[in-house]
């Protein structure tokens, strides 16, 4: 039975754009898999702990050696990674933040990123690989070739790199100029804004649709 696992980020709510894009694909695969399941995971509203100095030597010493506060972490990691392994189709929510993804969606990463659960501690090669991971991103302003901040967006090859050690491969949908309607210095930007997001909403739509007989 396909499975989807739907991951959101944004810390924006009824006003975020990831989010509306998420929901959009969640429905978009669940019409095309009509007998799929979906496991959701909210980072925004309920984000994982960050590794630190208690818990984070979980991945680097045997489970047999863990202390009680590497134990829960090391837990904790096993069912992040059993939600991705899982999953036939993964979506996940990237709003840009400061220029880089959410702290929330670092920690997911970290997490993630565990020898003998999804990287072979022999080979080093990823042990997540053969799933769809379509990754919406929310940009407040536009990063496209040729425009100002071209190369300011460190979340997309940021994500792209960090999950290379897992065998994922995230492909990207985004919506960018997403703070024209609210910004009034981008009011200027709204069509071009409105046309991004028209085509991130297409692009999407297009991704489970019934192929023409």
């Amino acid at each position: 039975m396909p499975h989807l696992l739907h991951i959101d980020s944004s810390i924006q709510g009824e006003l975020s754009v990831s989010r509306s894009l998420t929901a959009r694909a969640a429905a978009a695969w669940q019409a095309a898999h009509p007998g799929g399941t979906v496991t959701y995971r909210d980072l925004g509203a309920h984000p994982l702990p960050h590794l630190d100095s208690d818990s984070g030597r979980a991945r680097m010493v045997p489970p047999e050696e863990h202390t009680p506060a590497q134990a829960a972490s090391w837990e904790l990691t096993k069912q992040l990674v059993d939600e991705v392994l899982a999953a036939d189709t993964i979506l996940l929510g990237l709003p840009l933040y400061n220029f880089g993804p959410p702290s929330s969606v670092k920690s997911w990463v970290d997490h993630l990123a565990a020898p003998g659960l999804s990287v072979d501690p022999a080979t080093m090669t990823g042990m997540l690989g053969g799933r769809d991971m379509l990754v919406l991103g929310a940009r407040g302003g536009g990063y496209a070739p040729g425009t100002p901040r071209e190369g300011w967006d460190h979340a997309e090859p940021w994500l792209r790199h960090a999950l290379s050690v897992t065998a994922l491969e995230p492909r990207f949908i985004t919506a960018e100029m997403t703070l024209a309607d609210s910004n009034p210095r981008m009011a200027e930007l709204k069509p071009l804004a409105a046309e991004s997001l028209a085509a991130a909403e297409r692009a999407i739509d297009a991704q489970w649709a019934p192929l023409a007989v």
